[in-house]
């Protein structure tokens, strides 16, 4: 019994010890704790019990570890440990804390198990858990895959309700008074007379006690935070310019550095920098992996130096021209390259041939990342410690590359965790990074600040992926029978995961994700996936397979609604039989006011996609115009079970709109003589301010589970645009960007 008692405890907590002048508490979901991470790296007068919450004399520190690039981590992960907790979000510090494999992302394992997220059956459950704990035992750190939200919301409530209880715990043998008679209020234990003892003072006594280890959660009636508007931690220091991004990172002494690498992934021949080291303010030039670095007395100098350096570059290991990469599609829809066929209902030989035939090719291109921020970078290295100042989506897998680079005990190589000035996926890469530590240890004592021109940001992208489909559809008395689909691109994982050192076995759900798993009845119904041979490197981009797949996959099916004369809205309700993703649909219809004239000149589109759990439904409407195609209004209704910060959860469904719109219409990289031809934001705009539509948001909570929202409004916006262009013109656009084949206003 004792041991069993002993294991409840610590399905709770992590760590097991109080040190003095201090706790912090934290939660995890396993049975055997994970070391906390806070504990080796105490200042004085600080002190750790568990991971996410640290108290000491000065206040309280809640730490934050999923990376936060512009889409508001670190305040919803503060408001989910302060709800409970019973604290404002302005008595409280953030810290993203320290890389370690107890922050490990228990939501991963949904995306990773090759079930549909609609399917709640034994297999499907018992696969989840088996990834969950491959996840935890790799401990994955990592920021992505709209995880943030659905790895916190249980997970940091807990953690702020055992700080709470434990609290209570140590004010009731401080005053002898019954913890059942004792409450909480904004960092407060308060006494049934009314006086107040603070978390801060009672903090050093919870080392002589035994933390909760039964902690209930607050009923949602009572919730002051979750679920209410909310200012944003960072809003403040965002609006006044003083929010610190590694760009802005300054330390004495330090010296500004560029770097120049293969332009086509490939090797260094040789290079020529005599005219780069006479000219003003260069300090060194260094020789780097694949490339140079350029040290100089600031950034602007450093660069222009960088750029008259002659390099001799090697050939590029892939095809050099973007029409090879595109014949090198079209060559892998065979058996030799099946990857996978995740969905193959009913008989679509039979359902081809018996039916109204429908026929189709569609194309995505490569696509950069390009946040607004370059990369940037700041170390510091001496004999016997390495400082690197950065945002990273993966601090774990970095750490463990920076401590292999560096030759320093893991104790001694800190990394520091910064804002992101967007990422997209970008900084999952770490490129930037392993080149800023060469340069620092090849200027040992010396702080070393890294900086991309946008030009090598662009130039050095690990892009969306390239991808086609071929649908075949047919449709009888009205109605959609059959729908085949077969999808070719690269493996993302394996081109991603290669980079860190790791494989992947088995097929890439990424080649058919939000493709697949859509949850419509269509009586012959296949996905095929097939995995071309690897072209450029590429890496995740926002929303990953679905990106490219939402637009195949709706777009067919609108071809074929269409063919069959019947409402296109009506049509996927009629087919969906999932009853939150039919609720989306019958919701978007409802606000875009759907059958409705949409006036002279106007049209409207829909598309559905299921990504990340998430169901979303987007209705375009345009005006086609003399000049071209004005996207005047989107409206969009998703499914995510619980919304945290309604205003944050609206812009960040709105951004993704104006990402997935902005990238279909103008956006594309392509490659001549192995090198990308799109350098600059002039080459790859994506939408402008007179451009952006309005749009109107509706997020739906009918679930029980809860989900992120980052990506899944993505998929859905190309298709829906491209539907309303065929609504309004009658013109079918099968490839992006749009403006290939269409001027827009």
């Amino acid at each position: 019994m004792g041991k069993l008692k002993t294991i409840a405890r610590r399905t709770f907590l992590i760590g097991t010890a109080a040190i003095a002048g201090g706790v912090a508490f934290g939660y995890y979901a396993y049975k055997k704790p994970g070391e906390n991470p806070l504990l080796p790296n105490l200042a004085e007068g600080e002190s750790a019990l568990t991971p996410y919450v640290k108290i000491d004399a000065d206040g309280i520190t809640l730490i934050t570890p999923r990376a936060d690039v512009g889409q508001g981590a670190y305040s919803m992960q503060a408001a989910l440990i302060a709800e409970e907790l019973d604290v404002e979000l302005d008595q409280i510090r953030i810290d993203p804390g320290v890389p370690s494999a107890t922050y490990y992302n228990t939501a991963l394992a949904s995306e990773s198990a090759p079930f549909r997220s609609t399917d709640d059956g034994f297999l499907a459950q018992s696969t989840r858990g088996v990834m969950d704990s491959l996840i935890k035992f790799l401990g994955v750190q990592v920021t992505g895959g709209s995880s943030s939200v659905p790895d916190a919301y249980e997970k940091l409530r807990v953690a702020g309700a055992v700080a709470r209880e434990t609290l209570k715990l140590a004010a009731s043998e401080k005053t002898g008074t019954p913890i059942e008679q004792l409450t909480t209020s904004n960092g407060f234990v308060v006494m049934p007379d009314g006086s107040k003892l603070s978390y801060i003072e009672l903090a050093p006594l919870t080392s002589t006690i035994e933390p909760a280890s039964e902690v209930k959660l607050r009923d949602p009636s009572q919730w002051r935070m979750i679920g209410n508007p909310m200012q944003r931690h960072d809003i403040v220091a965002k609006s006044t310019g003083t929010l610190i991004y590694g760009i802005d990172m300054v330390l004495e002494g330090m010296v500004h550095a560029t770097v120049k690498s293969s332009p086509r992934k490939g090797l260094m021949r040789s290079f020529d920098a005599t005219k780069a080291e006479k000219m003003r303010g260069v300090q060194k030039i260094i020789p780097i992996t694949n490339g140079v670095g350029v040290i100089a007395d600031n950034t602007w100098r450093a660069i222009q130096a960088a750029n008259a350096i002659e390099f001799d570059w090697a050939e590029a290991p892939y095809p050099h021209q973007t029409d090879e990469h595109w014949a090198t599609l079209e060559a892998s829809f065979t058996d030799d390259h099946l990857d996978s066929q995740m969905r193959d209902d009913g008989n679509v030989t039979i359902g081809l041939a018996e039916g109204n035939l429908v026929e189709a090719e569609y194309r995505a291109p490569y696509l950069a990342h390009a946040p607004l921020e370059p990369l940037a970078t700041l170390v510091k290295i001496t004999e016997d410690r390495a400082d690197i100042w950065t945002c990273t989506q993966v601090p774990g897998f970095l750490h463990s590359a920076l401590v292999k680079l560096i030759g320093l005990p893991e104790e001694k190589v800190h990394l520091h965790m910064l804002y992101g000035g967007g990422s997209f996926g970008h900084r999952l890469e770490s490129d930037s990074v392993i080149q800023a530590v060469e340069l620092g240890l090849a200027m040992k004592g010396t702080p070393v600040k890294l900086t991309y021109s946008r030009e090598e940001d662009m130039a050095q992208e690990y892009p969306r992926q390239i991808a086609m489909a071929r649908a075949r559809g047919s449709h009888k008395d009205g109605k959609v029978e059959t729908l085949d689909l077969g999808i070719a691109m690269p493996s993302i994982i394996s081109s991603q995961l290669g980079r860190q050192g790791l494989s992947v076995p088995g097929p890439d759900t990424q080649i058919v994700a939000g493709a697949w798993e859509q949850p419509y009845a269509i009586p012959n119904y296949r996905v095929s996936g097939y995995r071309s041979p690897e072209l450029a490197p590429i890496s995740s981009w926002r929303s990953v397979g679905a990106s490219s797949n939402g637009f195949f996959h709706d777009c067919a099916l609108d071809e074929i609604i269409h063919a069959a004369g019947a409402d296109q809205l009506e049509e996927r309700i009629r087919l969906i039989w999932h009853e939150h993703s039919r609720k989306t649909l019958e919701a978007v219809g409802e606000m875009s006011n759907w059958g409705s004239d949409p006036g002279p000149n106007r049209a409207r589109g829909v598309a559905f996609c299921l990504s990340f759990g998430v169901p979303t439904a987007e209705v375009i409407e345009i005006t086609n115009a003399e000049d071209g195609i004005k996207i005047d209004k989107v409206y969009v209704a998703c499914e995510v079970g619980k919304i945290i910060d309604p205003v944050n959860f609206e812009g960040q469904v709105k951004g993704a709109v104006i990402w997935g719109l902005g990238h279909a219409m103008n956006c594309e990289r392509t490659y001549s003589d192995g090198m990308t031809e799109q350098e600059n934001f002039d080459s790859h705009q994506g939408m402008r301010l007179y451009q952006c539509p309005e749009i109107e948001v509706r997020g739906l909570e009918n679930s029980d589970t809860v989900r992120g929202i980052g990506e899944p409004p993505v998929p859905p916006a190309a298709p829906a645009l491209a539907n309303a262009i065929f609504a309004a013109t009658g013109k079918r656009i099968r490839e992006m960007p749009f403006d290939k084949h269409i001027d827009f206003v």
